[in-house]
């Protein structure tokens, strides 16, 4: 029988305890807990080094309080350390005031479409919201749930996202295809402003998205400090925006991205000149 690797992620331990635990009576589901977002992409990566990935993440939609440690295993080999609780489930590490680069449940959910485009994720949430749904859906997930549905509705979805089948409550279908049509809407109005730009208007936007200043993007582009700030002004004004965040944002919801680092090459050494931003 194959079976079926899963990943709970949850900063709320007692929800996520008695999830995983009632995932691991199944037969063919090997489940563990995490309790934050760094810890989840530790476990996934564990995983992965150890040839036993896992087929599917269900991640809590408002996951966010950071929550440290490595992943619990239940129902199968261990996956990461974790003390069992009453009834047998092994515990979620004890949350520590912070952990450096906690990531929320979408957040998440893009990270490891990226990292791992294998892993399918499932989103859990306590209330329907299009918008957040939406977000989802482009972020990479496959599924949305109720956190209140029935074990068979959730190994449905669970069974469904690994044939690549994606899974919404009907009540949110509607809300959601409008906030999709919605979001297409803009980045079209964001790539029609974008296509306005000249060919080196656009470089300068580029440089702009990875977070170069005005002097970087001059020695960047071998042009003077006040050609760029002339340039960065035509960007704002045929962008109809008023900062260079607000520039930065429109761009990325056109899909510019950021200008790759320059690589200079010194006596067989490579240094990169440039920054993006995180």
């Amino acid at each position: 029988m194959a079976r079926i690797r899963v990943l709970v992620v949850d900063d709320h331990r007692i929800f996520a305890e008695s999830l995983a635990a009632a995932l691991a009576a199944e037969p063919d589901v090997d489940v563990a807990a995490a309790g934050s977002g760094p810890a989840a992409l530790r476990a996934l990566e564990r995983a992965a080094a150890e040839a036993r990935p896992y087929d599917v993440i269900l991640v809590d939609a408002e996951l966010g309080g950071p929550a440290p440690g490595g992943a619990a295993a239940v129902g199968g080999s261990p996956a990461a350390s974790g003390s069992p609780a009453a009834g047998g489930v092994p515990a979620l590490p004890v949350p520590r005031p912070e952990e450096p680069g906690a990531v929320d449940g979408i957040s998440l959910v893009a990270q490891v479409r990226a990292a791992r485009p294998g892993v399918r994720s499932v989103v859990l949430a306590e209330k329907d919201d299009p918008r957040c749904a939406a977000r989802a859906l482009q972020a990479g997930a496959s599924g949305w749930v109720a956190k209140d549905c029935s074990l068979q509705r959730l190994l449905t979805v669970i069974r469904g996202v690994l044939r690549d089948e994606t899974h919404l409550p009907p009540a949110l279908l509607t809300g959601v295809l409008r906030e999709l049509t919605t979001a297409r809407k803009h980045r079209t109005e964001s790539e029609q402003l974008v296509e306005s730009l000249t060919p080196r208007e656009r470089e300068v936007l580029r440089c702009m998205v990875a977070g170069l200043g005005r002097k970087a993007v001059a020695e960047r582009l071998f042009l003077s400090p006040h050609t760029v700030r002339t340039h960065m002004q035509n960007v704002l004004g045929k962008l109809g925006v008023h900062s260079t965040l607000a520039a930065v944002a429109l761009a990325r919801r056109a899909g510019v991205g950021p200008a790759e680092p320059v690589t200079v090459r010194l006596a067989g050494d490579v240094v990169e000149r440039g920054s993006q931003l995180a």
